[in-house]
């Protein structure tokens, strides 16, 4: 069984569907410290004038050190609101913008409390449009023991994988002869972005994989795949 190990990101961008959509297993990292205004609470759709961000509200104040899956989302903050009429001010004349409003607005309808379930709710969803069948489980649940190499060595063991998938930054951290001597080989990705048509000139890379949906649709995941389109060589986040 191949397996992909990614913490669970807001929106993600399009190489994040492309790594997953080569596996059969992802586990969502959830249980390693939150990294502040990383993507796991914000991420870029395009705007008229540019990339826009849209950045979930956590609260962060004396809670140091805390892991992915204890945030709390500060809805002080009318962040819901903002962020839907962000997608409808810069999408409404999308091709396919229609066909997933109706999610987005009972998506921001709802009161979310945990960022995790927040980002996680949205995954599936994105995995289902985009066509990509895959077993999701939360790293939480399997009491991963361990740190970097070490972590992801115990959760590949722990699910029974055979091949790891990791980014291309694992080559950084990854001790490739501990998984060699428990029979787990690793693979890095090379995803090289698509260019294709958006809504404004000139191309943004790197956007979240929602403003491919809203142009492309039911095609969206052979564009990931660079099937028909032009790619940018090895373009990572």
């Amino acid at each position: 069984m191949k397996i992909t190990i990614h913490q669970p990101e807001y929106l993600p961008w399009l190489g994040f569907f492309d790594k997953v959509s080569q596996c059969e297993l992802l586990v969502l990292l959830d249980q390693v410290p939150f990294t502040k205004n990383y993507f796991q609470n914000r991420n870029q759709v395009r705007g008229f004038q540019g990339s826009v961000w849209m950045t979930v509200p956590v609260k962060t104040k004396e809670r140091f050190n805390q892991l992915i899956c204890e945030v709390e989302i500060d809805n002080v903050n009318p962040w819901r609101r903002k962020h839907l009429h962000t997608l409808m001010q810069n999408y409404r004349k999308a091709p396919f913008f229609d066909k997933y409003a109706p999610f987005f607005n009972d998506f921001f309808q709802r009161e979310w409390s945990s960022l995790n379930e927040l980002n996680q709710d949205c995954i599936h969803y994105l995995l289902e449009q985009l066509g990509i069948q895959i077993k999701v489980l939360p790293a939480s649940t399997l009491k991963p023991e361990g740190k970097k190499s070490d972590l992801i060595l115990d959760i590949c063991k722990k699910v029974g994988a055979d091949t790891y998938l990791s980014g291309i930054s694992g080559k950084e951290y990854l001790d490739e002869s501990s998984f060699q001597r428990n029979g787990i080989p690793i693979l890095y990705q090379e995803f090289h972005h698509p260019i294709y048509q958006q809504l404004y000139d000139p191309f943004i890379p790197c956007l979240s994989v929602v403003d491919l949906l809203f142009n492309y649709g039911d095609k969206s995941l052979d564009v990931i795949r660079g099937i028909g389109v032009e790619t940018i060589e090895h373009l990572f986040q």
